[in-house]
């Protein structure tokens, strides 16, 4: 039985583990076996750059996390090496970051376990098809294209009429000058 500093340590930890979890967007939880220093500190300040949080996790803390935030199918993929990358802003992040580095490392070092996104628990499989989703700027800049298609698209038919026009009244200039 652990002593009362050593167990209030943990509830913390489970707390905050529980927290992060509920208050991301989405996450992925992954398998890091063999992975160089190197490796993990290129992969570290890709995460940094994307704003998505990463760290090794203890397994038997998180299956209390899960259970807190209703992630509970998590569960079964909580052994071996464990670590979590979530994002608060974008749901796509984690997932696009961690399947570039798995796919670097011939998808041997780094494994993705599973995933969450908006207290959903999501398969290796569907992690992977939403790495492959455009980044948030992409897709919003994709969405504003959309709608700015048909106001172009009017501009360009009056710039037409007026561009039309204005050749009109100079052929008629130079007929009246000429």
């Amino acid at each position: 039985m652990p002593n009362a500093k050593v167990l209030q340590e943990k509830q913390e930890i489970v707390k905050g583990l529980a927290e992060k979890m509920q208050k991301a967007s989405a996450g992925v939880f992954v398998d890091y076996k063999g992975i160089t220093v190197a490796e993990d500190s290129a992969l570290r300040s890709q995460m940094r750059k994307s704003e998505v949080e990463y760290a090794v996790v203890k397994n038997t803390l998180t299956r209390f996390a899960v259970k807190q935030v209703g992630l509970d199918a998590v569960e079964p993929v909580l052994n071996g090496t464990t670590a979590l990358a979530v994002s608060f802003t974008d749901p796509v992040a984690p997932a696009r970051i961690v399947s570039e580095f798995a796919k670097k490392m011939n998808g041997k070092k780094l494994i993705v376990k599973a995933g969450f996104v908006d207290g959903k628990v999501i398969s290796p499989a569907e992690v992977s098809a939403l790495a492959d989703l455009p980044a948030k700027e992409v897709l919003q800049a994709q969405v504003l294209g959309t709608m700015l298609a048909p106001v172009t698209g009017l501009v360009n038919v009056l710039n037409a009429n007026i561009r039309g026009l204005a050749v009109a009244l100079q052929a008629i200039a130079d007929q009246k000058v000429g």
